[in-house]
C-alpha cells in the first residue's frame, strides 16, 4: 500500500505534499508545534505492526504520523507535525496516537470527528472522563505493551495505555485486541 503524505493547498482541498505545506484548515485551533520537529522528542513511541495485524484495519488517515510517515500504520494518507494534524481537515477513518505529553487537544479534535481509533494513555483527567461517557469502545492493553522506540530504548513507559474507538467497524476491530468496554 502505498502512503500519501498530504497537506491543504489555499482552496482547503487535498493535495500532495509541498515542502513547508500550509496546513491550515477549518479548524483553527492553536496550533501545538511551531517549528517542524528537527529531531526525536520524548513524544516519540511508535505504534507496533503488530497490533495493526490484529486490528485487520485499513485507515484514511494517520493524523499524527512521525517525521518520514508512519513507521507501521496502515493507512492511505498522513499528517507529520510539519502538516499539524490539529489544524488540518480530517477525513474518513482515522488512527491517532498522538503526544502523550499534551493530548488534549488531540483527544477533542478525534471525539468531535468520531470515526477511527486512537492509542491514548489511561488518564485521570476531564478529556479521559469525556471519552469514557461517549459511545466509544475502550480495549486496555496489557501492562507488558510495547511501543517501537526509535531513539534505541526498550519501548516501556510509565503510564498504562488504552484503544479508544468510535464507529461500530472501528469498535469491532479493536475487540480483536482485547475485551471492550
Amino acid at each position: 500500500m502505498k502512503q500519501q503524505h498530504i497537506n491543504i493547498d489555499t482552496n482547503g482541498a487535498h493535495a500532495p505534499a509541498v515542502a513547508g505545506g500550509l496546513g491550515a484548515g477549518p479548524h483553527q485551533q492553536p496550533q501545538l508545534f511551531t517549528t517542524p520537529q528537527q529531531t526525536l522528542t520524548s513524544d516519540d513511541y511508535y505504534t507496533p505492526r503488530w497490533l495493526f495485524d490484529l486490528m485487520q484495519i485499513t485507515f484514511d488517515l494517520d493524523v499524527c504520523a512521525p517525521p518520514g510517515g508512519p513507521t507501521a500504520v496502515p493507512t492511505n494518507r498522513y499528517y507529520t507535525q510539519q502538516d499539524n494534524g490539529l489544524t488540518s481537515p480530517w477525513f474518513g477513518r482515522v488512527w491517532m496516537n498522538p503526544p502523550f505529553s499534551k493530548p488534549q487537544p488531540w483527544v477533542e479534535r478525534f471525539a468531535d470527528h468520531t470515526n477511527g481509533i486512537a492509542l491514548l494513555p489511561l488518564s485521570k483527567s476531564r478529556w479521559f472522563d469525556k471519552l469514557w461517557e461517549t459511545e466509544t469502545g475502550i480495549v486496555v492493553l496489557p501492562s507488558n505493551f510495547k511501543f517501537i522506540d526509535p531513539k534505541g530504548g526498550n519501548g516501556s513507559i510509565f503510564m498504562p495505555t488504552c484503544l479508544i474507538a468510535y464507529g461500530t467497524n472501528n469498535i469491532q476491530s479493536i475487540a480483536k485486541v482485547g475485551k471492550v468496554r
